[in-house]
């Protein structure tokens, strides 16, 4: 499956959820979805959108919160796992892994496709683990596994690209911070 084709699922079974996207998926989701409830992700440290998402979910536990990281980031801070396992928060962590750090040059993320995501997350202690290769498997299920009580972690296998730049969020992080307090109510 494509990145735009994980995507383009997600947005269609998103709801009223916040959507936090980080790295590849900042440049992509756009395409699918302008909301308030968007918040594109782009720290100069990779791997802290989960924290982000969890924080928001335990503070904000009336909206669901989906957080979409690529495997190098979730790589690079594997530690959030167990710290999400152990809050029943409304977060939704969707892995898009395509093997490779696709922002940064494509470099190939040393054991890739032979990294278990899913057992890793379940040794983590998360107890709803997906795992979706092909679009119509992942569309099939999307709303289903989008409706359940988080956390819940979503491992999608998809394709890479090289020769991708990094992408600019589509707002500056002061007015998307802006716009997310308003959708959310909080002052």
């Amino acid at each position: 499956m494509t990145p735009e084709e994980a995507l383009e699922v997600l947005a269609k079974y998103r709801g009223d959820a916040i959507v936090i996207t980080t790295m590849a998926a900042v440049g992509i989701w756009p395409r699918f979805s302008d909301q308030p409830r968007d918040f594109a992700y782009m720290p100069s440290a990779m791997g802290q959108g989960p924290a982000l998402g969890l924080g928001l979910a335990l503070a904000q536990p009336q909206h669901r919160v989906i957080v979409v990281c690529g495997d190098g980031s979730l790589l690079m801070n594997l530690g959030c796992l167990v710290t999400i396992a152990n809050y029943p928060a409304p977060l939704f962590l969707v892995l898009m892994d395509n093997g490779m750090y696709e922002v940064t040059g494509g470099q190939p993320i040393v054991g890739s496709r032979t990294i278990d995501f899913g057992r890793i997350a379940e040794g983590a202690g998360i107890k709803r683990v997906y795992h979706f290769r092909e679009k119509g498997e992942w569309e099939d299920q999307a709303q289903r596994c989008l409706e359940l009580p988080g956390p819940v972690f979503i491992w999608l296998e998809i394709a890479g690209r090289t020769g991708q730049k990094t992408p600019q969020p589509p707002r500056a992080m002061p007015e998307q911070i802006r716009r997310l307090q308003i959708a959310l109510g909080v002052n």
